[in-house]
């Protein structure tokens, strides 16, 4: 295994780690947020142990997804110096505000709504929380309009054999920034609503802390629903924007092989990347890719043919991410739906959706990370698309050095995700603290 490997090995395994606590992060704290602002205008106790019990949770995740950001910006300079070097004015800047202008806000009150708790009055502390769920979703708008830029450079020049920035207006506002801004923060919704989902029905199933846990199931039950609804919605809008931004993407997407006017859309194929072509094609509708992609029936759509076999991505794992993304997208409104439906009383659910709830826990996190390996994948061999491949920015390291970081890196993961797995498992199993009144028998189990 050569640098490059090995670089896009370790920067892989610490992006896929760090994301697993992001989406958790950014829509926990929302959900938190709102939480603890019923509590303050209804006075419900319930309300405030819903904000102790799921802000503990947030709390876990949030430790421990901080490191593994640190460690993933190191990065750039480490594995990437020359990629660091070539877009520093402009990457560089855009993290640099992330840093400042959100991270340290969102640290800084994480603490003070911690230790706030009967030191502030209810508005002040409830401000608190908010200013949380702010400035970590504001951090996420920084860092993804700093990947949107990599996926579709704007407003900048090159000199001296580097990218300057010319118009940071065009960066932060252009269409590729906030489809994708949307998009991955939309995700983060639907995995913080399945996590409250699923570990209420965990607690329904046994008919423990009843009050509490319907409150908890109704609120997320709304969220997940809504979320869901709109993540496909709007994810059309991603894709189609692929189309005119970056046409070998969607030709992977669907592995388009021919640049054809009215290309049909196959429901079930498979590629045959070797021999460039699909070795399976059923279940054709006639100019709905092009529909789709340019909401014109006779519009071209460029095939992977188009471009030398080097300038294309890599062709399968593009396809299986798109296709199980989707589907799992369909899942989320499905399951979110019934639990909907549900919400008034989902203690006298049946069974089989409270532990389908439980059991899609994973889920949400698993399509984040197709999503993530489709955007990234997907753009390749570009790390800055039709600007610097990502064999040209690769530091000029060892073998050695990078492969005894990335084992380090995997090591340390290892126990990281082993030690976040156990915390959240453990104070979920136990559920709220029994601080306020007791709650009325539980209902007898169902026949």
């Amino acid at each position: 295994m050569d640098v490059l490997t090995l670089s896009r090995f370790q920067f892989a395994v610490a992006t896929y780690f760090h994301f697993l606590f992001v989406p958790l992060t950014l829509g926990l704290s929302l959900l938190v947020a709102i939480m603890q602002t019923i509590w303050v205008r209804s006075g419900d106790e319930d309300y405030r142990r819903m904000t102790k019990f799921w802000g503990k949770l947030f709390l876990i995740n949030f430790a421990i997804g901080v490191v593994t950001g640190i460690t993933l910006e190191f990065q750039f300079g480490t594995n990437w110096s020359r990629y660091s070097t070539f877009v520093g004015d402009i990457f560089g800047s855009l993290l640099a505000i992330e840093a400042t202008a959100a991270f340290f806000l969102e640290s800084t009150f994480i603490a003070v709504w911690f230790f706030g708790w009967d030191r502030l009055s209810k508005r002040a502390h409830l401000l608190s929380v908010w200013l949380v769920a702010i400035a970590s979703n504001v951090s996420a708008f920084w860092i993804l309009v700093a990947n949107a830029w990599m996926q579709s450079p704007v407003g900048f020049t090159v000199r001296n054999g580097r990218a300057e920035l010319t118009d940071f207006v065009a960066v932060i506002t252009q269409k590729f920034a906030i489809l994708e801004v949307v998009h991955t923060v939309g995700g983060a919704y639907i995995t913080a609503g399945f996590f409250v989902l699923g570990i209420s029905a965990w607690h329904l199933l046994r008919r423990q802390h009843v009050a509490f846990f319907t409150k908890s199931f109704r609120l997320a039950a709304v969220w997940a629903l809504v979320f869901s609804l709109f993540e496909v919605a709007q994810g059309h809008m991603n894709a189609e924007i692929l189309g005119t931004k970056q046409p070998m993407k969607l030709a992977s997407m669907e592995s388009q092989w021919e640049t054809v006017r009215g290309a049909p859309m196959n429901l079930v194929q498979w590629p045959d990347e070797k021999n460039e072509r699909n070795r399976i094609e059923a279940l054709s509708v006639p100019r709905a890719l092009s529909l789709l992609a340019h909401y014109d029936v006779n519009a071209e759509v460029k095939g992977l043919k188009e471009v030398p076999p080097a300038d294309r991505p890599p062709v399968l794992p593009v396809f299986l991410s798109f296709r199980a993304m989707v589907g799992l997208a369909f899942l989320f409104i499905g399951l979110s739906a019934w639990a909907f439906l549900r919400r008034r009383e989902p203690v006298r659910s049946s069974p089989v959706l409270l532990k389908a709830l439980v059991w899609s826990i994973p889920l949400p996190y698993l399509a984040n990370e197709l999503g993530w390996t489709l955007a990234e994948v997907g753009r390749q061999p570009w790390i800055v698309y039709g600007l610097m491949r990502t064999a040209d920015a690769v530091s000029p390291i060892s073998t050695v050095q990078v492969g005894v970081s990335a084992l380090g890196f995997v090591l340390l993961y290892t126990l990281l995700g082993i030690a976040d797995i156990y915390l959240l498992a453990k104070v979920a199993r136990r559920g709220p603290a029994d601080e306020a009144r007791p709650e009325p028998a539980p209902l007898p189990a169902q026949a």
